[in-house]
């Protein structure tokens, strides 16, 4: 299980718990969610968040994933992740939030933490990240925390019976301090 807490200035990533099952199911729930990310199904029912939020308690060490809070009051606001191969030094990175709380930059806050905590503490080579074309938000955000656009898988992804393509960005552990 990841039991690691990591903070920024607006943010907690901490791990997750059961408390979190009715915001999961809120929040995830919700069709545009969904409609922006890779793995998050619709309808999200209160069993499915029971079954991550218990994947995650029984992690074996290939992944690190974390609750995104507000600092101030504790309100659970998504999720973000590292999907860790440990025989190439390498992860994804993956993130989401709920409607109410896009555009205010807490991806852009909480990516950049986890990036780091991929580096600096899981001493990490390589972190990449892809998101769906049509999610232009999500392409903000990896490149406002450093990384480079390395491609376009088209057509790599079916999601709603319908294909797409996928943005891919990477970045080195010495790309930091380039």
């Amino acid at each position: 299980m990841n039991s690691q807490i990591l903070t920024t200035e607006r943010l907690v990533l901490r791990p997750y718990s059961l408390s979190d099952v009715e915001p999961l199911v809120r929040l995830a729930g919700a069709r545009e969610v969904a409609a922006t990310t890779l793995r998050i199904p619709h309808p999200y029912t209160e069993q499915d968040a029971k079954n991550f939020i218990a994947t995650c308690q029984a992690s074996t060490g290939d992944e690190a994933r974390f609750a995104i809070t507000l600092r101030t009051d504790g309100q659970f606001c998504g999720g973000t992740g590292l999907l860790l191969d440990a025989a190439h030094h390498h992860a994804e990175l993956g993130y989401w939030l709920g409607v109410p709380f896009w555009g205010q930059g807490y991806a852009t806050e909480a990516a950049r933490a986890v990036l780091d905590y991929g580096f600096d503490v899981l001493n990490l080579h390589r972190i990449y990240a892809s998101y769906l074309t049509h999610n232009v938000a999500s392409g903000g955000v990896l490149r406002k925390i450093g990384m480079r656009y390395e491609g376009c898988l088209r057509g790599h992804i079916c999601k709603w019976d319908t294909f797409h393509d996928l943005e891919c960005y990477g970045m080195l552990k010495g790309d930091r301090a380039a």
